[in-house]
């Protein structure tokens, strides 16, 4: 089963070209699943019936997982046994005729353009990573690129001359984003100034770098906006991601068309972009609310 499951996240990776990240949920997920036959003493994934199915289904419930984490690992079982049929290890697919659980849709929390402004105005630009931390906030609130991104950002992706970044997102796929008038500042000054001084002589590719010289991971860059989300005084739940929404719905609160929206966010489908709309109308309904005579 070891094997197949990893021709499997093979497959994914070369054919289908998943994200490391992706893919490393996917194989913890089919891991599980795998741990839950041997531990009913199924060594054969020919002896996955309907039945043994919805026992999974149980098992991940009796663990209190949240319906989405449920999601996500019936998603990767479930094409896992539709490869395995293609590939002719299987006849038939026990998962084929059952649904998954269904989500409620959640809208994604972010912060008013006021608290964005603060946000951005607290790294120190006299200090190296002061430098490194606003043109990094910029980059993530100027372009709605995701973490990963971000962290993954290398020199030779940017076109200062043409005011433009590619980023490369999920997949592998590349796309072209504009850079704003500030954002471009804040990333030459950081170019120029800061990452000389945290470089240390080091020919990182990379554009963000932690003190050591290094690429400044995930993490790090969560902890870079935490941090200056707590000095600027925000009391949302803040993540890089909120930037990345913050982005999209005061694109379309100002105008910008949803079709630009999602060639921006790298959206493979609109119907993914579409939630913005849905936070832009709460929007509209709060204002109402509050200013007309008869709410």
């Amino acid at each position: 089963m070891d094997e197949l499951a990893d021709a499997y996240l093979h497959y994914l990776a070369v054919e289908k070209g998943l994200s490391r990240n992706t893919l490393e949920a996917y194989s913890k997920d089919i891991k599980a699943f795998i741990e839950f036959l041997e531990g009913r003493s199924l060594p054969d994934l020919r002896g996955v019936d309907r039945r043994t199915a919805l026992q999974f289904v149980k098992a991940l419930e009796s663990k209190g997982l949240s319906l989405r984490s449920i999601n996500r690992s019936l998603v990767a079982v479930r094409g896992f046994f539709r490869f395995l049929v293609r590939d002719g290890y299987l006849e038939e697919d026990p998962w084929e005729e059952m649904g998954l659980p269904s989500l409620p849709r959640r809208l994604p929390e972010v912060l008013t353009e006021g608290e964005v402004e603060r946000l951005l105005e607290q790294p120190d630009p006299s200090t190296p990573l002061g430098m490194r931390d606003g043109a990094l906030l910029e980059l993530l609130y100027g372009t709605g690129m995701r973490v990963s991104e971000a962290s993954d950002l290398r020199l030779e992706a940017l076109q200062l001359d043409l005011g433009f970044v590619t980023v490369k997102g999920k997949g592998g796929k590349e796309r072209v984003v504009p850079l704003g008038e500030v954002a471009k500042e804040r990333v030459v000054l950081y170019l120029k100034e800061g990452r000389p001084s945290l470089a240390k002589g080091s020919a990182s590719p990379y554009l963000f770098l932690n003190p050591r010289g290094g690429k400044l991971s995930r993490q790090g860059v969560w902890k870079v906006v935490k941090r200056y989300a707590l000095a600027a005084g925000i009391k949302t739940r803040i993540t890089p991601h909120t930037l990345r929404h913050s982005f999209a719905t005061h694109l379309l609160r100002r105008g910008a068309d949803l079709r630009f929206v999602q060639a921006m966010l790298g959206h493979a489908d609109i119907s993914t972009t579409q939630i913005y709309t849905h936070v832009d109308r709460e929007y509209l309904r709060e204002l109402h609310r509050r200013f007309h005579p008869r709410p």
